[in-house]
């Protein structure tokens, strides 16, 4: 590669872009390749990843990574770490990446209808509980087998169309019983003023 964007910009993709007159546009700008501030507070608060590998041949496979918020830890500019927690045995991640270590963390935020694409290479690291448990989030009721290691070698941000924009059920159960508080509040202050005006009507009030 001799540009960060090569990593997903192929010569098969890059004559698809010319072809499709876009090619101009990416070629005029190119992908960080360091984690900025800004991002790594973006994944502190991130709740919802996916995680892609590919077998030896080529065979992909996305998996879903998520947690309460600050379950992904930026460690330092380059690397993203988090635990692994157990599932359902099927163990494909953990094959992929034992025999290709390429990867790529697809980070969304549905509430403000956002999406980070980070390019680069794995490691699972099953020996060092401390490791493990340090990525564990506080409280966090869940079993963590391993710790995965995202080494980033590009990112890159979506715009949102497209997007739905979700809100998690904590924050909608909220704002519903904040507004069910309210409504009650004013059907009592109906009542009463009700009653006030049905007491004035009344002969010899």
């Amino acid at each position: 590669m001799t540009r960060a964007s090569d990593v997903a910009f192929s010569p098969a993709v890059k004559a698809a872009q010319a072809r499709l007159g876009s090619r101009a546009h990416f070629e005029r700008r190119d992908w960080p390749t360091e984690m900025t501030p800004d991002l790594a507070a973006f994944l502190a608060e991130a709740t919802t990843a996916y995680l892609a590998t590919a077998s030896a041949d080529g065979q992909p496979y996305v998996q879903h990574r998520g947690g309460p918020k600050g379950f992904l830890k930026v460690l330092d500019p380059h690397t993203i770490a988090f635990a692994d927690y157990a599932g359902n045995r099927q163990y494909v991640t953990l094959g992929n990446l034992a025999e290709n270590p390429r990867a790529m963390l697809f980070v969304m935020d549905y509430e403000t209808r956002r999406r980070i694409k980070l390019w680069g290479t794995a490691r699972l690291v099953e020996d060092d509980p401390a490791l493990v448990e340090g990525l564990f989030p506080a409280g966090y009721r869940a079993r963590g087998e391993r710790a995965l290691l995202f080494r980033v070698s590009a990112w890159d941000v979506n715009c949102s169309q497209h997007i739905p924009q979700l809100y998690p059920a904590g924050l909608v159960t909220e704002a519903v019983a904040a507004l069910e508080g309210r409504i009650h509040s004013l059907e009592a202050e109906n009542a009463a003023l009700r009653a006030r005006i049905d007491g004035v009507g009344q002969p010899g009030r």
